[in-house]
């Protein structure tokens, strides 16, 4: 069971259906006991705030888990479109530090347990706008990557069936080495099981085929998905040489961000598996700072733009595919959204400033 899940909060016997899923994850990912038990109190504490500070309005929980370099964590998200809240630094802090300040300013109870949700992260990050909600990030690593001289790709996905659907014809996967990352993002044809076993292929054959350049991994994702069909895209983050190549068929949108500038990727017509009239890859320059590369699917509208949340691109990239997840999704379609960025050396809990 180490696929996404998402867990609506409306109601408090929703609780205990998000603590099921988080402790059938953490089993199926190989968690000790210590960390599941620290996952279920994440999740407690998330699922909570959703029920009480959402104005009513609840929100979800979305499970993801995450592999790299052989070593698997569990992504929690926790989405909602309520009131949002004020800054947080003065007052993130744990339940006994500063309470009765932090209560004045925030109102009764608000973000009293940030705090231990931050501890018992191994990355974390929060984001909200008032009046248009909040989204909040914890990931906890089994074991977390080992830092590079290079740096790191910093990476977060959100990736889920349609309504009503069980399985997702979306699917990502990234392999990492020691000077460059690979990420691919796919989208079967259609939705429901055939489009996930096309998806699933495409992973597949990406772990198989990797490392290889952008261009022959589509190629091979091509000549051995047939009978199935996909959009899918390839990408190769050089870090050594501060490149990012580009191979795409299909409807697969790919941008890449610095400040207020904002270049389209380039895909071929076509799509994996059935018609491919060209696989010719595309390469540009990667920005030294403040770098982010936005894949995702037809499953997410198109007419997005991060200058609508200020302070967005500075996040980690789960945080900001949540945030575009939960504003832009298409409700007739899967929906995969995928962001990465490059941080100097191992990046772990990051600092809140809303």
């Amino acid at each position: 069971m180490r696929f996404p899940q998402l867990c609506p909060m409306q109601d408090p016997s929703d609780l205990g259906q998000a603590r099921r899923m988080a402790t059938a994850l953490c089993k199926a990912l190989g968690f000790d006991e210590v960390a599941g038990a620290e996952v279920l109190l994440v999740v407690a504490e998330l699922g909570t705030n959703l029920l009480k500070h959402t104005a009513g309005a609840g929100g979800e929980l979305v499970f993801a888990p995450l592999e790299q370099a052989g070593g698997w964590g569990l992504d929690i998200l926790a989405l909602d479109a309520g009131p949002g809240i004020p800054p947080l630094t003065p007052f993130f802090s744990e339940p006994h530090e500063d309470s009765s300040a932090r209560s004045k300013y925030l109102g009764p109870g608000l973000g009293v347990g940030l705090g231990a949700v931050r501890r018992l992260s191994t990355e974390f990050d929060c984001y909200s706008q008032l009046g248009q909600g909040t989204v909040v990030f914890s990931r906890r690593w089994q074991q977390p990557p080992a830092p590079s001289r290079l740096g790191r790709v910093l990476v977060g996905a959100v990736c889920l069936p349609m309504p009503g659907q069980t399985q997702c014809g979306d699917a990502w996967a990234m392999q990492v080495g020691s000077e460059a990352t690979l990420l691919m993002l796919a989208d079967g044809l259609g939705h429901g099981p055939n489009a996930a076993q096309a998806g699933n292929l495409a992973v597949c054959l990406f772990k198989q085929y990797a490392p290889s350049r952008p261009e022959a991994l589509l190629n091979q994702i091509h000549c051995h998905l047939h009978p199935q069909a996909a959009a899918v895209a390839v990408v190769e983050l050089s870090l050594a040489h501060r490149r990012l190549t580009y191979a795409g068929l299909g409807n697969i949108a790919g941008r890449l961000l610095c400040g207020d500038a904002s270049l389209g990727l380039v895909s071929h017509p076509g799509s994996a598996g059935f018609a491919a009239v060209s696989m010719q890859p595309f390469s540009y320059d990667w920005p030294v700072e403040d770098g982010l590369l936005i894949l995702h699917s037809d499953g997410l509208d198109s007419h997005w733009s991060l200058t609508n949340y200020p302070g967005l691109a500075a996040k980690h990239p789960a945080a900001i595919a949540g945030v575009l997840y939960r504003d832009h999704r298409k409700p007739q379609d899967d929906c995969s959204v995928l962001v990465a960025k490059v941080v100097a050396g191992q990046t772990a809990v990051a600092e809140v400033t809303l």
